[in-house]
């Protein structure tokens, strides 16, 4: 019986949230996410600084955005694409977790480079698989758009001007669907997704961003980055019903911008978490 309500409560979650095509700038692809974009649009414009968010209902691939198409600084969150690029090679019988890099197994090199966000274990895995072009080139054979790596992560703290930048860049939707696609199975094998979830599980970065306003217990898989001016941090929110959304938030200038990141998690989060509430509430409405 059980079974059979948490079955109902999803299906009727899944139809209220039913999804449609997704334009730029302020966007909610449902219905029922236009007050979760209207929320998320007046606390973003009542701060200093620029913000892009994405948030993908992974289930049914309801999205709602704010300047969703502008492209923004990655910093550290590009290292998913490089962990990603690896562990796709490691599918196809290319690589091994075993194989050294500068001496250290591939799998510890991949470990530091998201737990601790090591800029040296990132390059060191960037030499290994060609370079900022070689994970370009892997991005468009995987279909994704809106991600642009230019630069090791040496070059990039070398370099100044990040709030201008327009190397090294993605916009929130083009996050939000290389995480799409690393979650169900376009890129990587079930193995390779465990153990990549499970170290942003452990991500240490970052505490005061997507985390930090969440209830106790949920589970959070993500990835910041930060540079002079810039914080960012992105990856997967598990609800209390095991749906899963993922969410992309960088912030560009201006100040708090991690307690900033703490409450459009949050809003997202409520939204969310709520919807089965709510359409168990229409469904009973209208017996």
């Amino acid at each position: 019986m059980r079974a059979f309500f948490r079955l109902l409560v999803s299906g009727i979650a899944t139809s209220v949230l039913a999804s449609a095509s997704v334009p730029a700038s302020a966007t909610a692809s449902s219905p029922e996410l236009m007050g979760l974009e209207r929320q998320l649009s007046t606390l973003v414009a009542e701060r200093h600084g620029d913000y892009g968010i994405a948030a993908l209902d992974l289930r049914n691939g309801s999205l709602v955005s704010i300047n969703g198409d502008n492209p923004f600084p990655m910093a550290s969150t590009v290292k998913l694409a490089i962990a990603a690029a690896y562990l796709a090679d490691v599918d196809q019988g290319r690589r091994t977790l075993n194989d050294l890099v500068v001496g250290r197994p591939a799998a510890r090199v991949i470990e530091r480079m998201i737990v601790q966000s090591d800029n040296q274990a990132t390059d060191q895995l960037l030499t290994t698989l060609g370079g900022p072009a070689a994970i370009q080139r892997w991005l468009g054979s995987q279909q994704i758009r809106g991600i642009r790596i230019d630069r090791t992560i040496a070059q990039l703290l070398h370099d100044r001007g990040h709030l201008a930048d327009s190397k090294d860049v993605a916009t929130p939707i083009a996050m939000v669907t290389l995480l799409n696609k690393l979650d169900n199975g376009t890129i990587l094998t079930l193995q390779s997704r465990a153990f990549l979830f499970e170290l942003m599980n452990r991500c240490m970065t970052g505490s005061r961003r997507i985390r930090a306003l969440l209830p106790v217990g949920t589970r959070v898989e993500n990835k910041t980055g930060t540079l002079d001016g810039i914080t960012n941090d992105v990856g997967f929110i598990t609800m209390p019903d095991g749906r899963r959304v993922a969410v992309a938030v960088f912030a560009r200038g201006g100040r708090d911008r991690q307690p900033v990141i703490a409450a459009v998690a949050r809003l997202i989060y409520d939204r969310f978490a709520d919807s089965v509430r709510n359409a168990l509430g229409i469904f009973l409405q209208v017996r």
